[in-house]
């Protein structure tokens, strides 16, 4: 499964608070304490996080690499997401499918996913399975078998991936380009699917030299969710991760970095097939990991009052007052390694021109620029941040896909503890000034597209 959004629509709440609302939809079900998250490291450099959940007799069992798109070789991209592929054929211990087929057999749910920054793997099974969950993931962690009988129709079902989801999309393409402009000369400006010139020249020697680089113990997280006992789930890890043996040194992840945007850009995409327009801003800002004290939290309640709520100012001006569309927001993607964006879309209505909805979109953002956000606005957004998630998060893969994903992007366990402190400390200077510091309309990507002329 492709981890990335396509088209005009983007998640703009960060893991972090996801942490920390799942936490309260935890208590609020469950009327308990917030569950005792255990960690444990392995000999060999592995990481395990056990959340135990007794609400059901189910477990969620996931396993995580700190490696993604933005790793892949220059000249090679796509090779993360293709790995991840690759992972569901035979190993030296288990023949092709013989995993799949085993969480089939006892009604469990499998899956993968690939984003810039990691890989993983899940599988949602009872209790009982757990054990042979393990056994498995950990066998292809370091057994797997590849051939050219297997690496080659694989590399065809990727180029057909691709046409499906990105070359037949006119959305999709234009996002593309528009993330290229705004990322220059960094790895996140590479798709995740990859180049479609780049996929078609990749060799099995690349897939097999990223696999022994990267999917070592000391790369991994193991985070397992459910009706576990975090001291039995150590001893079944011991079991089984505890027992591969680092093959390759641990690697330091190099990337480039992206110049400061000095100029603005209008990406223009015309297609026959587009049949809905839509127009979006992009401009860079800096992820949690990176952002400087309190900006990323400002940044996020910035696009809950611009554009991420009912009572936003997109929604109440663009689209119910003024109606020129269906559809206006803004989204904060805090959750990276490095630099990340910061937006606003909107989606015309009926016969609206889209130079129209341009300038009421940009009407609404030079008063906030003038005239700042309200206390009435922040604390309003501050609760709707809070509390709008609470029920739609409460779910075991949710919760293990939370702690994976904040860990592998280099965060920990305890930062969401303080999370819910530095949102109530977020003044309306702190929004208006990010507000003030990263929208410079002089060094964003804009992006329109439209159907096909004449």
């Amino acid at each position: 499964m492709l981890e990335v959004m396509i088209g005009v629509r983007y998640m703009h709440r960060f893991f972090l608070g996801f942490l920390f609302v799942v936490f309260a939809s935890f208590n609020a079900i469950a009327n308990e304490s917030k569950p005792n998250i255990t960690e444990f490291m392995l000999e060999n450099g592995l990481r395990l996080v056990v959340i135990p959940d007794r609400r059901a007799p189910v477990v969620t069992h996931m396993a995580w690499y700190k490696v993604g798109s933005a790793d892949d070789p220059k000249g090679s991209s796509g090779i993360a997401h293709f790995f991840e592929h690759l992972m569901f054929k035979g190993t030296s211990t288990y023949k092709n499918s013989e995993f799949s087929s085993a969480v089939s057999a006892i009604g469990g749910q499998e899956n993968a996913f690939t984003s810039w920054d990691y890989t993983a793997y899940y599988q949602k099974v009872s209790p009982s399975a757990l054990a042979d969950m393990m056994k498995y993931e950990a066998d292809r962690m370091r057994n797997l078998v590849l051939t050219e009988d297997v690496f080659l129709p694989e590399r065809d079902v990727i180029l057909e991936e691709r046409s499906g989801r990105v070359d037949r999309s006119p959305s999709a393409i234009l996002s593309e380009f528009s993330r290229a402009a705004l990322h220059v000369n960094h790895p996140y400006s590479i798709p995740i699917i990859g180049w479609e010139h780049e996929i078609e020249n990749l060799q099995m020697d690349d897939a097999l030299a990223f696999y022994e680089k990267w999917y070592q113990p000391w790369n991994a997280i193991v985070v397992v969710a459910g009706d576990v006992d975090p001291q039995e789930t150590l001893k079944l890890a011991q079991a089984t991760y505890g027992k591969i043996v680092a093959t390759a040194k641990p690697s330091q992840r190099k990337w480039t970095s992206s110049p400061a945007p000095v100029v603005a850009q209008t990406l223009e995409y015309r297609d026959e097939r587009v049949t809905q327009p839509s127009w979006q801003r992009t401009f860079r800002a800096p992820s949690y990991l990176i952002a400087e004290k309190g900006e990323a939290e400002a940044l996020d309640l910035l696009s809950t009052i611009m554009g991420g709520s009912a009572t936003s100012r997109f929604q109440k001006e663009i689209v119910l007052e003024q109606e020129l569309a269906t559809a206006a927001g803004a989204f904060y993607q805090g959750s990276s390694r490095d630099m990340s964006s910061f937006g606003f879309y909107a989606v015309p209505r009926g016969d609206t021109k889209i130079d129209d909805l341009a300038k009421a979109v940009e009407s609404q953002v030079d008063k906030l620029l003038k005239e700042g956000v309200t206390q009435e606005e922040l604390d309003r957004a501050r609760q709707i941040y809070l509390k709008t998630i609470i029920y739609s998060q409460d779910s075991q893969i949710t919760l293990a896909r939370i702690f994976g994903s904040v860990i592998a992007i280099g965060g920990s366990v305890e930062d969401f503890t303080s999370w819910p402190d530095r949102l109530r400390k977020v003044t309306v200077e702190d929004v208006n000034k990010v507000a003030r510091k990263y929208l410079d309309r002089s060094r964003s990507i804009t992006s329109r597209l439209l159907p096909k002329e004449g």
